[in-house]
């Protein structure tokens, strides 16, 4: 009996997968066996329920009315059921690891510093950042959580608004002292085309690759040729060629507070809003996730950014 009930849901995910497919040859693919024993199957399912299931024809296989209701109850037990161990796997994973995808910028600049507060608060939960590239896939769900640094009003409707960023524009103090007139309160200078400037080619999917500094520009009233300079994937790469003296670059602030405090960086020039900034995306709810979401935002609070 054991066998025969085997069988049974063995030739029944057949089924689904013929009726998904509409073809012998589709399903035998997708299930890697021949397009006979499929066919085998299907018979003797038939012959078990004494019901015929599908019509044969020379473009593929029809279900029957019979066929289809068995279809529709069959796939969506087989839905419930993948669902099921999906949720029981989840819950087998350790509740005190915390996966966390983000930008290689945010996390070196900021996460990375503040981790071993996090780590004394809460010495037995593990967190696993991994930041890969200048973007972030926000529809990834192989993470516990997701920061992604975006436009305002961000792209995902259920993303938790973090900070709100702010562009302004840093280089060493050796770059600053050849161009002194960066000093002056009146930046309407014909010498911007003098300068190097240095840009996040990617701050998110489909910007622009000089979108920053047009737009900096654009709300101070200014004429700078911002097309020019060097251009980067990643915006600590910039900022990082502004602290080597490369050229001028437009940092955002919430990154650059250690830089600016210490006198590595300046910025003589003022700074405005992104209308951009870091978005939280929450897959999980677990009791050391949630210690994770409250510790982050207790952070965030802590940075004051002035425009």
């Amino acid at each position: 009996m054991k066998h025969l009930k085997n069988n049974m849901a063995a030739a029944l995910m057949t089924f689904v997968e013929v009726g998904k497919r509409g073809s012998l040859t589709g399903a035998a693919k997708a299930k890697c066996l021949t397009t006979g024993a499929i066919s085998q199957q299907l018979i003797q399912l038939e012959s078990n329920i004494g019901v015929q299931l599908v019509e044969r024809h020379s473009r593929g296989v029809t279900l029957t009315e019979a066929g289809q209701l068995l279809h529709r109850i069959t796939s969506s037990s087989f839905q419930d059921i993948d669902t099921a161990l999906a949720s029981l796997q989840m819950r087998s994973v350790d509740s005190s690891e915390i996966k966390l995808k983000l930008t290689p910028s945010f996390a070196f600049k900021w996460l990375v510093p503040r981790l071993e507060d996090f780590h004394r608060r809460y010495p037995d939960i593990q967190v696993q950042t991994h930041a890969e590239g200048g973007l972030v896939d926000h529809n990834s769900q192989d993470f516990d959580f997701t920061i992604d640094y975006g436009p305002i009003p961000y792209r995902a409707h259920d993303a938790e608004l973090l900070i709100e960023e702010t562009l302004i524009p840093v280089m060493s103090s050796s770059y600053l002292d050849k161009y002194a007139w960066l000093n002056e309160k009146d930046m309407k200078s014909s010498h911007w085309s003098d300068l190097t400037l240095l840009h996040d080619a990617q701050p998110w999917s489909g910007a622009l690759r000089h979108h920053e500094w047009a737009y900096w520009a654009k709300i101070n009233g200014l004429d700078v040729p911002f097309n020019k300079g060097h251009f980067f994937n990643r915006t600590d790469m910039a900022m990082a060629a502004a602290e080597a003296g490369v050229g001028i670059a437009l940092a955002r602030q919430a990154l650059i507070q250690d830089e600016l405090m210490s006198g590595r960086l300046m910025a003589p020039l003022p700074a405005v809003s992104a209308k951009a900034g870091y978005f939280l995306l929450s897959h999980s709810n677990s009791p050391a996730g949630e210690h994770f979401v409250q510790w982050i935002r207790e952070q965030v609070s802590k940075t004051t950014l002035q425009p």
